[in-house]
């Protein structure tokens, strides 16, 4: 794609307007990753409000999914056809009226169409923010314009049941949708007014549409198979064994298609960078392992531990803490330093905090369980910021929006196939390590066992005894499997930053020139 030079009427922006720019384009890229996660407390709330099954109510977490994974890889041809800047702003503005439209939705049929747009709308939103802060910011501060994004990226998915449980709680679900509409839509006309100049050039090219309508077959039939999969038992249900192998023969015919074409609505070639692939690699493995942390904790806090949704939102939101105070220093050490070192340190660090949370009991206190979350926050911008520099550096200039598109890509697949892949394992362990609990005290009194831990109790009829018991063993096989998952998490972690090291050195730091 060629550069388009900025008119000489439009100088860069400079000081205090251009940390405001960053701060718009920082925030189309939250809200786009906040409401990955913001329903995931909200699903029984409004299941009950419109008189649909939980089960049904999943569908506005996977409608939102399906819609934004097939629209991300989409964002170069997008941004080469009609401009980096209008499809961010227009992007912007119809994610926030799309959002009201999901607020006012009186029943599934509303909400999940809305849902859809919404999620169509807030595609482009993250490679689009990240490569016009690149191009916003001088090359000197690329770095900095990279710890922004990054931290909004990690940030976001970790906010979203924290807001999500305050709005279900205090108001109702309605406001997990109306939160973002202010913000997007005085953001987008905002943006374009300071923005505009950084407009990219347009390229008339033709559009793919075998290639986007393969993308689409094979990404919703993943999506979904993914999302219902733990519902329906995998493949023992006919209904996934079709959907696996629907989105099998759509890869395989995608990817045959878009090699071949000369015009590909998503640009493959860039996986011919090792640099850029072995990126990729360790973002698969260290994002799905973080996300996966991030859906179990709420879980396991508010079915188990009597977390109210708000409560254990608060106990998510410390790991951001710590985090938004290290970006600039991992911007800073990203210019003077082996970027893929940070890479490792980051999510080793992850990978150690982890380890800690391995160790949990039933009687854990809220700063117990907070204080591992915290301290993880360190690690997670010499995660993010350097692996995304490590990327973007290893592909050719004229490459950065299809390798940005593509490492959201695959971000957003990563961390949907955790959520369903981290679920049914910890389902299982529960199962597993109930059974196992069970038939040690299968051979023992209940009455007695239960009166030693509580004399009060002592006098409990069998029946009694034996339910208090299984509460007991319960609770004992919900830590043990919450512990468990966490160890095979960490192991994940590690394998993911010695996996960096397979990347060679990036050749040059990410041109802000060159991106659009």
């Amino acid at each position: 794609m060629a550069n388009l030079a900025l008119p000489d009427d439009k100088a860069p922006l400079q000081g205090g307007m251009l940390w405001m720019a960053a701060l718009l384009l920082a925030a189309g890229n939250f809200i786009a990753v906040l409401n990955m996660t913001i329903t995931n407390v909200a699903v029984p709330t409004i299941a009950g409000s419109l008189g649909i099954t939980t089960s049904q109510g999943t569908w506005v977490i996977t409608s939102y999914s399906v819609a934004e994974a097939i629209t991300v890889p989409l964002t170069g041809w997008l941004a080469a056809r009609f401009g980096s800047v209008r499809v961010f702003v227009s992007a912007m503005m119809l994610f926030g009226i799309f959002a009201a439209m999901c607020g006012m939705s009186n029943s599934l049929g509303m909400l999940l169409a809305a849902r859809i747009l919404q999620g169509l709308a807030g595609g482009p939103l993250m490679p689009l923010s990240q490569t016009l802060l690149l191009r916003v910011f001088p090359k000197s501060k690329a770095a900095a314009a990279t710890a922004i994004w990054a931290v909004t990226s990690l940030v976001a998915p970790v906010m979203g049941p924290l807001v999500g449980g305050y709005m279900c709680d205090q108001l109702s679900w309605s406001w997990v949708f109306f939160i973002n509409v202010p913000i997007a839509i005085v953001g987008a006309w905002v943006a374009w007014g300071m923005i505009k100049r950084y407009e990219t050039a347009i390229q008339r090219a033709p559009i793919d549409k075998m290639g986007l309508a393969l993308l689409v077959v094979w990404v919703a039939a993943f999506q979904i198979m993914i999302d219902e999969g733990k519902d329906k038992d995998w493949f023992a249900s006919n209904y996934i064994i079709v959907l696996a192998i629907i989105a099998a023969i759509g890869f395989a015919a995608f990817m045959i298609w878009e090699m071949t074409e000369k015009y590909p609505v998503v640009d493959l070639r860039v996986f011919r960078h090792r640099g850029f692939s072995m990126s990729l690699l360790t973002l698969v493995l260290a994002f799905g392992a973080f996300f996966g942390i991030n859906v179990i904790t709420p879980l396991w806090l508010q079915s188990f531990m009597g977390y109210t949704a708000t409560w254990s939102g608060k106990v998510m939101a410390w790991s951001g803490v710590l985090a938004v105070f290290m970006g600039p220093l991992a911007a800073i050490l990203s210019e003077k330093t082996d970027s893929r070192r940070l890479v490792f340190c980051g999510v080793a660090w992850l990978g150690l905090m982890t380890l800690w949370r391995s160790i949990g009991t039933t009687d854990m206190t809220y700063w117990q369980v907070s204080l591992p979350l915290l301290i993880m926050g360190i690690g997670m911008p010499f995660f993010f910021v350097p692996l995304t520099s490590v990327a973007l550096a290893s592909v050719d200039e004229h490459e950065t929006n299809s390798a940005a598109g593509l490492m959201n890509f695959v971000r957003t697949l990563s961390g949907a196939f955790a959520t369903s892949l981290v679920q049914t394992m910890w389902d299982d362990r529960i199962k597993l390590n109930h059974a196992d609990l069970v038939a040690q005290v299968a051979q023992l009194n209940h009455a007695d066992i239960v009166g030693q831990l509580d004399p009060a109790q002592a006098a409990m009829h069998q029946a009694s005894a034996n339910g208090t018991l299984d509460m007991l063993v319960q609770g004992q096989a919900v830590m043990l499997a919450t512990n468990q998952v966490f160890m095979i998490l960490a192991v994940i972690l590690i394998i993911a930053a010695l996996s960096i090291w397979l990347a060679p050195k990036p050749a040059r730091v990410v041109d802000t020139s060159a991106v659009h």
